[in-house]
């Protein structure tokens, strides 16, 4: 997505200039941006902490402020600074977080983000957006200037199925139509599932939301109505557990009296064998695949 994501970063600088703070990142991806931009494009170096500080001050003074980097570097290193210098005073300065959960595969836990938008979450005025596609980006980055508070965008990459139109973005989408229960997906793993998911029959398969703004707005008129005629629940997302979508799901149909005939819930488990490899390595380990989220789904169910 980030390719996309430049390309909207041109055409918001045309309309509605801004100031772009890297952490020495973004080389082969950003030269364009950096070209366009001139001396609002600063490579602020090796030094998240201060970038963020920096781009508070930035903010303070009257500016809107993006702030890229590596996911984990973007959100966990400098988190004192967007509690305090950002949150604290609702200033417009956007986290652009690349790779989230474990899009940087082999190089490891110091690489993933699998925290992220649990964590920010809980900080006043923040609000994530999590892009399923690419094409995404462009409303989203329409939404994150219209809002003057703080945001965390994370990017993913988009694994679009050849030949899919996505529904027009909303912060909840229905995909798919099927029969054997709901599976909510946060962000760009809607894409990876959906690939498997089409080729099912819609009897075989469930229904697919993706979901790609937290803290969670209202829960679907739809999905509440197919939860109360007994579809079970799933949702799966690259997040560990705590702080997830999939909690302040649970909590928001508690909230209401909603109760699903199931409730599942496949996350981010870590590192299960100890070893590193591929995104979709790690996915396959914390069950994050297709095939085990039928075969939980189906758990418990008579065939007919």
């Amino acid at each position: 997505m980030r390719k996309e994501f430049t390309i909207q970063m041109c055409a918001l600088f045309e309309k509605s200039p801004f100031i772009f703070l890297t952490g020495d990142l973004g080389f082969n991806a950003f030269e364009t941006l950096r070209d366009v931009m001139k001396n609002k494009f600063i490579n602020t170096g090796i030094a998240e902490q201060n970038m963020i500080s920096v781009g508070a001050g930035l903010c303070s003074r009257g500016f809107r402020v993006f702030v890229y980097s590596i996911a984990p570097f973007c959100y966990a290193r400098p988190f004192e600074q967007i509690r305090n210098d950002v949150c604290h005073h609702a200033l417009p300065l956007t986290l652009v977080g690349n790779g989230g959960g474990y899009g940087y595969g082999v190089q490891g836990p110091s690489h993933h983000a699998l925290e992220d938008y649990g964590v920010l979450t809980t900080l006043q005025n923040m609000k994530a957006y999590i892009p399923a596609f690419a094409k995404d980006l462009n409303v989203i980055v329409q939404h994150i200037i219209d809002r003057p508070l703080p945001s965390y965008l994370r990017l993913g990459r988009c694994e679009i199925p050849a030949n899919f139109q996505p529904p027009e973005y909303a912060p909840w989408r229905q995909l798919l139509k099927g029969d054997a229960g709901i599976v909510i997906c946060v962000g760009p793993l809607a894409g990876s599932l959906l690939g498997d998911f089409i080729k099912m029959k819609p009897l075989e398969r469930p229904d697919l939301w993706a979901l790609c703004e937290l803290p969670i707005p209202d829960i679907p008129k739809q999905i509440i109505e197919d939860i109360a005629i007994g579809k079970r629940l799933l949702v799966a997302e690259e997040h560990v557990s705590r702080g997830s979508a999939g909690e302040m799901l649970a909590y928001m149909c508690m909230k209401i009296g909603l109760t699903p005939a199931a409730f599942f819930h496949h996350h981010a488990q870590g590192y299960p064998s100890g070893l590193y490899g591929s995104q979709n390595f790690h996915r396959a380990e914390s069950r994050l695949d297709a095939v085990d989220i039928m075969k939980t789904l189906s758990q418990g169910q008579t065939k007919k």
